[in-house]
């Protein structure tokens, strides 16, 4: 069996639909598409203990984001700037390309 599939990749611009962070909006990060989760610019952010490595170096708390399941996002479309679901369309040439089911215009750049 592949890799299960996302209906978002690193550099989209999504909304998020549920969980503590509902309504706020930001960039895709990483994907993780084997986990089915993606890390959004300034969101779901963590703190992270970290331990002194070397000397000098000093230990203490970071902060920074966790991961958020794909099923908790929309992605905005570029062209009408609403959260919307994503159809799939062949071109002319034989490309696959991800399309806006609000405005229908193409996604993928």
């Amino acid at each position: 069996m592949g890799m299960p599939k996302l209906h978002v990749k690193k550099g989209d611009v999504v909304k998020v639909i549920s969980g503590k962070e509902r309504g706020k909006s930001g960039k895709i990060l990483k994907a993780f598409p084997a986990k089915g989760r993606i890390i959004v610019e300034h969101l779901n952010m963590i703190k992270k203990h970290t331990k002194r490595r070397a000397q000098g170096q000093g230990g203490g708390i970071i902060e920074r984001e966790g991961t958020i399941h794909a099923s908790n996002v929309m992605l905005v479309c570029p062209s009408c700037k609403q959260a919307t679901r994503i159809g799939k369309k062949f071109l002319e040439d034989g490309s696959k390309v991800r399309v806006c089911k609000k405005c229908g215009d193409v996604v993928d750049r």
